[in-house]
């Protein structure tokens, strides 16, 4: 078996599209996240006379799911029980729904405050896979996906973004299940060999291997490189920098543009 036929970094050549998280892989924004929960849950659970709200909370229940997923895993591993509510649910309410609205509300102060800014090395990974003319899509559980990369600057850089408004609206499953990303991969007529999904959260590889895809690559923000390898990355990164080698080659500067804004993929077989 060749280095090409293994599931290493040097497949990414043979790839036709990258399919991104956003929050911990694109943008800090998990750091962002990761503030808007303890601010829920830290005086919730005190409240409750429950165990404090920890870092690792974040990890082992929330990184990854649906907003509402995360709420239920985290009150699960508390012995909390609350009626599911409505997404219609006032912030206040004492339902899972009314807990997950409250801390979109969080979310939003964060990022209205605090602003958010792509990585360096991810930014440099997207701009080469970009001139390289492989597909680009966000992938991200997350319903303020959208603002989140207007705000960091980087929207007009891809064609599709599926977020969890879009997968609820279609009623596509959350991660670890791996329909979001069969979803995008299928906007660019792709099959899930032909793509790479690109995550920092267990529940995210979880969902590339599931769904059979080309590669899955775990990019190390917290969860640890021996969690994201059991749930199904492939290579494990702490800097998508540290793959801008194994791309293509650039597409030639005389192919025409597609339209976007960047030079169109050569055509494949």
């Amino acid at each position: 078996m060749t280095t090409q036929d293994q599931r290493t970094p040097a497949r990414l050549g043979d790839q036709r599209a990258l399919l991104f998280d956003l929050d911990g892989v694109l943008t800090p924004t998990a750091d962002v996240h990761m503030r808007a929960w303890s601010r829920l849950f830290t005086p919730y659970l005190a409240a409750h006379g429950a165990d404090p709200y920890t870092e690792q909370d974040y990890f082992a229940h929330i990184d990854g799911k649906p907003r509402y997923d995360g709420v239920r895993s985290l009150l699960a591993s508390r012995g909390i029980e609350l009626p599911e509510g409505t997404p219609d649910d006032d912030p206040e309410a004492d339902t899972v729904c009314g807990l997950g609205n409250r801390k979109n509300a969080e979310f939003t102060a964060e990022l209205d405050e605090h602003g958010v800014e792509p990585y360096p090395g991810s930014l440099a990974f997207l701009t080469a896979a970009i001139a390289a003319g492989l597909d680009v899509a966000v992938v991200s559980s997350s319903a303020n996906a959208t603002s989140v990369l207007r705000t960091a600057g980087i929207l007009d850089r891809f064609p599709v973004v599926v977020d969890g408004l879009v997968a609820r609206q279609d009623g596509l499953a959350g991660k670890p299940a791996p329909d979001t990303y069969l979803d995008a991969a299928s906007r660019f007529g792709r099959t899930a060999a032909e793509c790479v999904v690109v995550e920092d959260a267990t529940s995210g590889v979880e969902a590339g291997r599931n769904g059979a895809f080309g590669l899955v690559v775990g990019v190390d923000r917290g969860a640890g490189a021996d969690a994201l390898r059991e749930h199904g990355a492939d290579v494990v990164v702490t800097d998508l920098a540290d793959l801008l080698a194994d791309l293509p080659r650039p597409a030639a500067s005389t192919t025409e543009a597609d339209g976007r804004g960047r030079a169109a993929p050569p055509v494949r077989p």
